[in-house]
């Protein structure tokens, strides 16, 4: 009987033991709001400096690092190419890796699309959605066209007379954002001459008069707007927005052109991430936007508020990759 006993005790003992093993992993146990960095993070740009992932990816390491949101840094690490696939190939292999996040927009519905990447957005973890931001089509001080419908009006006669720069890869977001824009005008969209610049230099093509026209996030054309460089013929939001210098820009669809573009961006994380580290981010997410620094400098860029839960996030891209689908077959491009 008491041998029964004592086998007994060393069976709960070693049952403990692996329950505890089990239940602290890195990255964390499953449970909600127990899971804390153990290292550096690493904040992955799929795309080139000064674009908009890029700029997103910035200003969450600065105002998570100045509001002391994070128990530890954050880093970030541009992968530029494919239109944001080369940055999905490498988080693809941090699978479960909790300390790797990466910033995504519409590219990541566009470039599986098109045929680009093997991988989709239901191949990562939904974080949170951050911020709405709309696009811009710039043109030199000097072009010649006053505004978007005469820039419309000439590519409705020769879709070759005007080339049309962005920094993501043919068929993603820059390159779509100025697709539907001139679909909707009547324009054959499958002759239109884009210049793919995934390196980020397609502001300094278009100021250096090698490009004609750049599709672009609103942030970086205000810059450009200010500085007396360029000029703007058109946004794609539903109305025009307030503040310095964006009230000035007008937008398609006061020009006749009945379209309009949301630029969201949001946060991912790799593959067969922890429920906890992911509830981790969100909430840092959330926490962040509710600063002065974030909505400071959010309001000098543009940007809107776009927090979506992780889940809701998630619903938000399966509509979109439904949606674009069938624009980007009826425009050639899928």
């Amino acid at each position: 009987m008491k041998k029964r006993k004592r086998f007994a005790l060393v069976g709960v003992l070693v049952l403990s033991l692996v329950a505890v093993a089990c239940g602290t992993p890195e990255a964390g146990n499953g449970s909600e709001g127990d899971w804390k960095p153990a290292k550096p993070i690493e904040m992955v740009a799929p795309g080139g400096a000064g674009g908009g992932l890029d700029t997103t990816a910035r200003m969450i390491q600065t105002t998570m690092e100045k509001e002391k949101l994070l128990d530890k840094p954050m880093a970030v690490v541009n992968k530029t190419g494919g239109g944001g696939a080369v940055g999905w190939s490498y988080v693809v292999k941090q699978s479960g890796n909790p300390h790797t996040l990466f910033v995504v927009s519409p590219g990541m519905i566009f470039v599986p699309l098109n045929g680009q990447s093997k991988y989709n957005h239901q191949d990562f973890t939904p974080i949170a959605g951050v911020i709405s931001d709309y696009g811009a089509f710039i043109v030199r001080e000097d072009a010649k066209w006053k505004d978007m419908k005469e820039l419309m009006e000439d590519l409705k006669k020769d879709p070759q007379s005007a080339s049309i720069a962005g920094i993501s890869a043919p068929g993603s977001m820059d390159h779509m954002m100025f697709v539907k824009a001139a679909h909707k005008a009547g324009v054959d969209v499958k002759r239109l001459k884009y210049v793919s610049m995934q390196d980020g230099g397609a502001m300094s093509a278009l100021l250096g008069g090698h490009v004609d026209v750049y599709s672009a996030d609103l942030a970086e054309a205000t810059e450009q707007v200010r500085a007396g460089k360029a000029r703007v013929l058109a946004i794609t939001a539903e109305e025009r927005l307030q503040g310095e210098t964006i009230s000035e820009f007008p937008t398609l669809k006061e020009q006749g052109i009945d379209d309009s573009f949301t630029v969201w961006r949001g946060i991912m994380g790799p593959p067969d991430l922890d429920p906890a580290v992911a509830k981790y981010y969100e909430h840092k997410i959330e926490e962040m936007l509710q600063t002065e620094e974030w909505k400071t400098q959010a309001e000098k860029l543009g940007w809107m508020d776009g927090l979506m839960s992780g889940k809701e996030f998630k619903k938000h891209m399966d509509k979109e990759y439904e949606i674009f689908g069938d624009l980007m077959e009826e425009a050639g491009l899928k």
